[in-house]
């Protein structure tokens, strides 16, 4: 069975060569530009995570403050969100579909992806729980010397 990447493992690159239309080239480069990031970059975390949107046709990559992270196909929902959400409610999709109004088959979508790539996932949670509790912090800071 294939090794399942890390989008940001620092896996060592190997060199693999493309033809691609100069218009999807002129694209890359420009999106690369806008980002801030090589286009080598750019187009590894692309192909990357459309590898991973058709094994989890129901997940979607979106960028955030804590970073770029998996998330449910028309929600606002992160991976980790409804994997805690579904811990809270003792591991019942039904009950967690219900108490998040979506579909139990996104529910479980999110829980393949999860158990797919469940370091990846974890890591993101924590940091996000991290920012979320700094950024709390720093709010009761600042009322408590108004």
């Amino acid at each position: 069975m294939p090794r399942k990447p890390n989008i940001d493992s620092g896996d060592a690159p190997v060199q693999r060569s493309f033809r691609l239309p100069a218009a999807t080239l002129e694209r890359l480069d420009a999106r690369a530009r806008e980002r801030g990031q090589s286009a080598n970059t750019l187009a590894a975390r692309l192909i990357e995570e459309g590898l991973r949107t058709e094994e989890h046709p129901l997940i979607y990559f979106r960028d955030g403050a804590a970073g770029r992270r998996p998330a449910m196909l028309g929600t606002r929902l992160d991976v980790w969100q409804v994997v805690e959400t579904l811990r809270s409610h003792d591991g019942s999709v039904g009950e967690t579909a219900e108490y998040l109004d979506q579909p139990e088959v996104k529910i479980r979508a999110a829980v393949d992806y999860y158990g797919a790539h469940q370091d990846e996932v974890d890591a993101f949670a924590a940091r996000a729980v991290e920012a979320a509790r700094r950024q709390e912090d720093a709010m009761r800071r600042a009322t408590s010397t108004t």
